[in-house]
């Protein structure tokens, strides 16, 4: 068998034999690469729609046992296969785009993966190494949904566990305290994995098994011990209780009525028919106590084709629907802003004073709501113009005042980034509204992705959470991250839910991204000690070449 040959075996770490670690090295290539196949398949079938989130675990334990140690340089390859295989699938949902936009996409974020993995490689030498792995599995995430173009936080660790043992740590540290945990489990399976091949390789018939045998098994015990505790010490995490409050929400999912990447057809108001005329149903079901009165009424994003400030006859279906139903309406609309540009924007209607109070979209999807380096791609992609008019991001959270309540309103792609859900949340607003339009991925793992990381998001802000789509899934989601009502994809759909309001606040909203940071300066402070080792050595080898020669002299 062909093995996987190194220039130099980096040094032992403290507590572990220079034999060992020779082992350790000694991996087959083939074996390496099927580490990190399996890896990234446990990763993406922990993930909605599937949702095995207990694999999730196993997955970066594999990946960690991948690139285990190799140098950082050779660790990049195991790193950014695993990123491949669970990408490749996990983000399925973009090839409506385009299978070039898919690919395109997969191979730019499994580079974080690849760098995660020479990072990885790195702290395995320093005592304690599945805690340094674990912290720098954060800072990558980090990374990548910081950059390139805002970054792309889809997902993420964390929003693998939408209703699993880790979810817990949501309200003490949010989506980046549950992806360490899930990330240091991992680390400490693998590392009960190389303790148990470890022992079994030194089982020659040369080898004395008593002593050494003992000592082999305590270690392995340990780390054991240590993968079954991170999960179980969620359990220790304070829970907020019921507050006696609830309202009554009147959801709607109207449907479009087309496919794609042309979602809403071509004739025009239609999508906006779908969901006026769902408006004057549910006000008809509640005049014949066939549905309770509602409090307020949300409509998904994108739920008028039409803008309504430009347009009479838009602003006029609007009205006459919100006037029969008789309370205020959360509306969603693209509108426009000057000459050019455009908002996605939550509009507060009132059936007596009209719009109102609105929130505009923060966190824009590139080339899908703005085309970065607008110039370069219009000359090498057509597709590019299809974006249309360039989106402006808003400026302010999205605490509206909605009939009695005061909601935290969020436009779909925005609830997989922390800062925006975090800040709306530290407003006070409750509960958290997604109003969203997932018809381009409509049947897609999309949808039942973004549930999750809704899911999510109410344990980790004490919050329920209200998702109105556009084709599906619309939820409702209790504060203990529990589903209570979903409906299906690409059929109308509506409901008037009663919506428990909280209004405690969770550490993790208090905290914001203080845990994170936290987390991120561990992981690099671990690398800059591995990097400080290394000068240390190199120093102390040439002062002893230097003493060899005036020896020699």
């Amino acid at each position: 068998m062909v093995q996987e040959k190194t220039a130099a075996s980096p040094a032992a770490a403290p507590g572990e034999s220079p034999h060992r670690r020779a082992a350790l090295l000694s991996h087959p290539v083939s074996g390496r690469a099927a580490a990190a196949v399996a890896g990234g398949l446990l990763l993406f079938l922990s993930f909605p729609p599937l949702g095995l989130w207990f694999l999730a675990p196993f997955g970066v334990a594999l990946a960690v046992l991948a690139s285990y140690g190799l140098r950082a340089r050779r660790a990049v390859w195991p790193g950014l296969l695993t990123g491949l295989v669970f990408l490749l699938p996990a983000l399925h949902w973009a090839s409506p785009i385009g299978t070039d936009a898919w690919l395109g996409l997969t191979a730019i974020e499994s580079l974080f993966y690849a760098a995660w993995a020479a990072g990885s490689a790195l702290v395995s030498r320093l005592p304690l190494w599945p805690l340094w792995s674990a912290a720098l599995w954060v800072a990558m995430e980090k990374a990548r949904g910081s950059f390139p173009f805002g970054g792309f936080p889809w997902v993420r660790l964390a929003f693998s566990q939408g209703d699993s043992v880790f979810t817990p740590y949501a309200a003490v540290g949010g989506a980046p305290l549950v992806g360490f945990a899930v990330a240091l489990c991992g680390g400490l399976l693998a590392l009960a994995a190389l303790r148990l091949w470890a022992s079994r390789a030194g089982r020659d018939p040369g080898a004395d098994p008593g002593p050494g045998g003992r000592r082999g098994r305590a270690p392995l015990a340990l780390a054991l011990a240590g993968a079954l505790a991170v999960p179980a010490a969620a359990f220790a995490v304070p829970r907020h209780g019921d507050e006696g409050r609830t309202v009554r929400i009147g959801v709607v999912q109207g449907n479009v009525p087309g496919r794609g990447m042309n979602p809403l057809g071509n004739e025009p108001a239609v999508v906006l028919g779908n969901h006026t005329r769902m408006l004057h149903e549910m006000a008809r079901a509640v005049r014949e106590g066939r549905m309770p009165k509602p409090d307020l009424v949300v409509l998904p994003e994108n739920s008028t084709d039409i803008d309504p400030y430009r347009s009479e006859f838009a602003r006029r279906q609007i009205d006459d629907a919100v006037k029969d139903v008789g309370v205020p309406v959360l509306v969603g609309a693209v509108v426009g802003i000057g000459e050019d540009g455009r908002a996605t924007r939550s509009i507060v209607w009132d059936p007596v004073t009209g719009p109102g109070a609105y929130y505009d979209k923060q966190k824009l999807v590139p080339f899908g709501e703005y085309t970065p380096l607008k110039e370069l791609m219009f000359a090498l992609f057509e597709r590019a113009a299809l974006v249309g008019k360039q989106s402006v991001p808003g400026t302010r959270d999205g605490d509206l005042r909605v009939g009695p309540v005061t909601v935290g309103a969020i436009n779909c792609y925005e609830v997989a980034y922390d800062g925006v859900v975090g800040d709306t949340a530290r407003t006070g607003a409750t509960p958290l509204v997604v109003q969203t339009n997932n018809a381009t991925y409509a049947l897609t793992n999309l949808p039942p992705q973004q549930l999750a990381m809704s899911q999510l998001r109410a344990v980790e802000h004490n919050r329920a959470v209200l998702t109105s789509a556009i084709t599906g899934i619309s939820a409702l989601v209790k504060p203990d991250g529990e589903v209570v009502w979903r409906t299906g994809e690409l059929v109308p759909a509506m409901d008037v839910l009663t919506v428990p309001v909280r209004t405690g606040q969770t550490i993790a909203t208090r905290a914001g991204a203080l845990p994170e940071w936290i987390l991120i300066l561990m992981g690099t402070g671990a690398m800059a000690a591995v990097a400080a080792r290394r000068i240390r050595n190199l120093a102390h080898s040439a002062g002893g070449r230097d003493e060899q020669q005036v020896g020699d002299a």
